[in-house]
C-alpha cells in the first residue's frame, strides 16, 4: 500500500519540510557518496547509530560486516552525536526515496498545524525518541541504524491524530495487479502501524539487522502524543477557515 497524495491542502509554505528533504539529499550526496559502496559503508559506520557502542557495552575492535568487504570497527570513533546524524543517513536509494516520499506527503500538513520552528523541533525530537525506542528494545545490538523513518513515523502519528478522516490516495498491489483507492488516514496509517508492530515482535530480545521496526513504533507513538503539545491552535483554526480538509 503506497500513498501518492492526500486531500489535505495547506496554508503555509512547507519550508522546513522542503529543507529537511534538501538536507537529507545533501547528506546522501556529500556524506554517503550518492550510494558509492565504500563511501556509503564508511558513513554508516561513522555517523550511524550503534546501540551497543552508544551505551558503551560494545567490545572495542569488534568488526561488524556490512557486505562487499566493508565492516564497522566498534570503538573507533565518538558516538554521542549519532542519534541525530543517523536521522539524515540512509542505506540505499530505495530507502532514501521511500522516506522522503512519505515526508513530503504527510510532513507539509503537520508543519502547517504547528508552524515552521515547532515542526523542526518536533521532527528531531520524534527522531530521537524513535532511536531511543530501538535502543531500549535491542540495547546490545552492534548493527548500525540509519534512516529518517523514525522521525517520519512521528509525523505520521501526528497526522492520524489531527486528520484521521482525511482521504489518502494509495496504490494497492495484489500480486501482479495494482489499483488505486482513497482511504481515510486512520485506515491507511493504522494498517501501516500494525505492520510495524507485527514486524517487530520477532526481534524482541534478539539482535538482528533489517528494518528497525521498534524505531517506527516509538516514533509513531511519540508523534501521536507530542502533537498535543506542539500543535498551534491559531494555525489549526486558520486551516479550517482557509483550507478545510476534505473527509470521507
Amino acid at each position: 500500500m503506497l500513498p501518492y497524495r492526500d486531500d489535505n491542502p495547506t496554508v503555509l509554505t512547507p519550508v522546513v519540510t522542503v529543507g529537511l528533504i534538501g538536507m537529507t539529499l545533501l547528506a546522501w550526496i556529500f556524506l554517503q557518496g550518492a550510494g558509492n559502496p565504500t563511501t556509503l559503508a564508511g558513513s554508516i559506520c561513522r555517523w550511524g547509530l550503534i546501540p551497543a557502542e552508544l551505551l558503551g557495552t560494545a567490545v572495542p575492535g569488534y568488526e561488524i560486516p556490512l557486505g562487499r568487504g566493508a565492516a564497522c570497527v566498534l570503538g573507533s570513533s565518538p558516538t554521542w552525536f549519532t542519534p541525530v546524524t543517523s536521522i539524515f543517513l540512509h542505506g540505499g536509494w530505495l530507502h532514501l526515496l521511500g522516506n522522503l516520499w512519505f515526508l513530503w506527503i504527510f510532513g507539509n500538513n503537520i508543519e502547517d498545524s504547528m508552524g515552521h520552528g515547532r515542526f523542526l523541533v518536533f521532527y528531531l525530537l520524534t527522531g530521537l525518541t524513535a532511536a531511543a525506542a530501538q535502543v531500549v528494545v535491542q540495547p546490545g545490538s552492534a548493527v548500525p541504524m540509519v534512516g529518517a523513518s523514525g522521525a517520519i513515523s512521528g509525523v505520521m502519528g501526528a497526522y492520524v491524530l489531527l486528520y484521521p478522516r482525511v482521504r489518502v490516495h494509495v496504490l494497492i498491489f495484489l500480486g501482479f495487479f495494482a489499483f488505486t483507492r482513497p482511504l481515510p488516514a486512520w485506515v491507511m496509517l493504522g494498517y501501516w502501524f500494525l505492520l510495524q508492530v507485527l514486524g517487530g515482535l520477532p526481534s524482541l530480545g534478539a539482535e538482528s539487522g533489517g528494518v528497525a521496526f521498534w524505531a517506527h513504533v516509538g516514533g509513531f507513538v511519540s508523534g501521536a502524543l507530542l502533537i498535543h503539545v506542539f500543535k498551534n491552535p491559531v494555525l489549526l483554526a486558520q486551516r479550517v477557515r482557509v483550507a478545510p480538509a476534505r473527509i470521507v
